[in-house]
């Protein structure tokens, strides 16, 4: 089916395979960059998510550096170094160093608690009230390890309620001998941390960030049910695929790590619905990491706004190829379907459409061949017409030739003063009538008369009929006035009126009657003979009509036809005409056969046996055709027992031609 519409139609053809060699590399175009965006996508993404990182990273730096530097700066402090060297506390130099200390602790929001640990006597300075008295559980650790440390995240209860710190251990040594006089604790404050790790535009909102111990602890989060838990514990088998920079058993302590430790990247874990993509951040003073995962949902989110936006400006590029294509291939097609509608509508009786070349191409010269062809057809049929109708003039002047018309007016003229010697006026008139019937058909040779004459001329046949058929028939005229002065072909008007009279008012019982129209409508003249006789059926009305597609010759085949009745003289009056002699038709269906018998028993002296009733009908519709064109052919309508109506068309004149 597909296939027989393809083939069916160069358009058809033309625009699928135009529309498939754009629209599939479209498609795929398409498609490409809906896979590159997404890419892009994720890598922005990520770059993003680095760049948050690192900017995290550097707050982070800046408050492990300045409490590095504070450390620094108070277990060097000569007034602490003396303090924690005497004997015993002195406690108006222990209120002086906690006055200094809690100065300090209050310029830094993100230090939580500055607290010294002596080594020789027991005595804790703290720049905050803490409910516990005894040494932290992480600050036991710290002095047991004897080295400088960051503990991991514990909770502390103070006035204001539990508090989660991270906390910096440092011995304090003695600047002069270098024994250690007691420990240094910078308490740093989990919240101000994660204050800083918060941020909406991490993985549009969608990601978190926390930062997480060299041993897989997390330190601080968004979320507080997970600070001191392990990694692992959320997101199995994630802390391994984490690259570790510091090697188990190194001494964070003992000197600063290399910028080498501080590598950035990323990784994908999870599967499915929790795959997601997480970055990392080492810190090198630490050895912490700042941890990101941003989950594959946004990534999905963003692949199908860019999904959809992709399948919108394919489409509405799809639509608009197809249309200027559709288009395009309209317009160069569009000579090609006009060339084939011509050629697939050619009617025999009209000339060949001619076609609009307007171009030059392929498609304007084959238009220019198919008019020059067109061209020549009209050429060849309007040379066998001029045959055709030159081979019947010679057989007009040929039989006109054989009837002298002068030895038949003094012929008729002798035969009316004899019937009037003799008292025979009834033989008088009708030779009179015919003498002025045949005068008028001979119109001094022209082909051409006056509306009003050719009345006249069915005058007379009518007073001729009318004295050999008394009380048979009437016939009425309706002829418009201003058109009697107007001029039409001879002798079309008699064949007719003489067809109604032999061959409808003669069947049938009583008076019949033939009515004649003429009247204008527009620039044409429309002529009407109808009567009330027999009629015929529906059968024999066809057969009537296709007989007039036949040419008047075949008429001809078994000999010269023959004159009926008072055709005689209008066969002699044909002298210069272009087209043959109208002679009657039958029109009276299967009563056609006993008509015309009877009437050439009738006339048998002027009607030869072998005249075809259909040859004068013919001959009046080619005369009409030839003369006047395709749209003056004769109409037959006829209803059987109704009667029978004959009508043409042709232009008004208002001269000779």
């Amino acid at each position: 089916m597909l296939h027989k519409w393809l083939t069916t139609s160069l358009q058809r053809k033309l625009s699928v395979v135009v529309a498939g060699s754009m629209i599939v590399p479209m498609l795929a175009l398409g498609l490409f960059a809906f896979v590159i965006s997404s890419n892009i996508t994720e890598e922005k993404t990520k770059l993003t998510g680095s760049d948050m990182l690192k900017q995290m990273d550097a707050n982070l730096r800046f408050m492990l550096e300045d409490i590095e530097t504070l450390s620094i700066f108070l277990i060097g402090e000569r007034d602490l170094q003396a303090y924690l060297a005497g004997p015993e506390d002195d406690e108006a130099k222990r209120t002086e160093l906690v006055g200094r200390m809690t100065n300090l602790a209050a310029s830094k929001p993100y230090i939580a608690n500055i607290a010294i640990y002596p080594e020789r006597f027991d005595a804790r300075l703290s720049t905050a009230t803490w409910y516990e008295n005894e040494l932290p559980e992480e600050a036991a650790k710290a002095i047991a390890g004897g080295r400088k440390t960051w503990s991991g995240v514990y909770e502390i209860r103070d006035y204001a309620g539990m508090e989660q710190v991270i906390t910096l251990f440092r011995p304090i040594r003695s600047i002069y001998d270098f024994r250690r006089l007691g420990w240094l604790a910078i308490s740093l404050d989990e919240r101000e941390l994660a204050r800083n790790l918060e941020s909406p535009e991490f993985g549009q909102g969608m990601g978190k960030v926390e930062l997480v111990g060299g041993d897989g602890t997390i330190l601080s989060s968004a979320d507080r049910s997970r600070l001191g838990r392990p990694l692992d514990e959320y997101a199995p088998g994630l802390f391994a695929l984490l690259p570790r920079r510091i090697p188990e058993g190194e001494d964070i302590g003992s000197e600063p790590l290399s910028a080498s430790m501080n590598i950035s990247g990323s990784v994908i874990f999870g599967e499915g619905d929790g795959k997601s993509t997480v970055l990392y951040r080492h810190e090198p003073l630490t050895g912490w990491m700042l941890v990101g995962s941003v989950p594959y949902d946004q990534y999905r989110a963003e692949n199908r706004y860019i999904l959809t936006l992709t399948a919108e400006v394919v489409g509405v590029s799809v639509l608009v190829c197809t249309l200027l294509i559709w288009f395009t291939v309209r317009r160069i097609t569009r000579p090609l379907r006009v060339l084939t509608r011509h050629l697939s509508r050619i009617d025999p009786e009209r000339p060949l459409p001619r076609f609009p070349a307007t171009s030059d191409d392929e498609i304007g010269r084959l238009g220019h061949s198919y008019n020059m062809l067109g061209a020549h057809i009209e050429q060849l049929k309007r040379e066998v017409i001029r045959g055709e109708a030159r081979k019947k003039e010679a057989d007009l002047r040929a039989l006109q030739a054989q009837i002298n018309p002068h030895f038949l007016y003094n012929t008729l003229s002798s035969i009316h003063w004899i019937a009037l010697m003799s008292g025979e006026r009834r033989i008088a008139d009708m030779v009179e009538g015919l003498s002025d019937f045949l005068r008028i058909s001979l119109n001094q040779g022209k082909d051409y008369c006056p509306v009003e004459q050719e009345v006249a001329h069915i005058r007379n046949y009518v007073r001729v009929q009318s004295i050999r058929f008394p009380d048979k028939f009437t016939v009425e005229y309706f002829v418009d006035e201003t058109l009697n002065d107007k001029w039409m072909l001879k002798l079309l008007l008699q064949p007719l009126v003489e067809n109604a009279l032999i061959h409808g008012i003669q069947k049938r019982e009583g008076i019949g009657t033939i009515t004649i129209f003429i009247q204008p409508e527009g620039r044409r003249m429309h002529v009407t003979v109808m009567d009330d006789g027999l009629g015929m059926n529906a059968e024999r009305l066809e057969e009537v009509r296709q007989s007039l597609l036949l040419p008047a010759a075949d008429g001809e085949e078994n000999g010269r036809p023959g004159i009926s009745g008072t055709a005689l003289a209008e066969t002699a009056a044909m002298t210069v005409t272009d087209a043959p002699t109208p002679v009657p038709v039958a029109l009276t269906g299967t009563a056609a056969s006993t008509s015309a018998t009877r009437v050439t028993a009738s006339t048998a002296a002027t009607t030869p046996a072998g005249w075809s009733a259909g040859y004068g009908l013919r001959n009046v519709n080619e005369r009409l055709l030839l003369h006047y064109g395709q749209e003056a052919g004769l109409s037959i309508d006829s209803r059987e027992g109704e009667g029978t109506q004959v009508s043409f068309s042709i232009p008004i004149m208002e001269e000779s031609p």
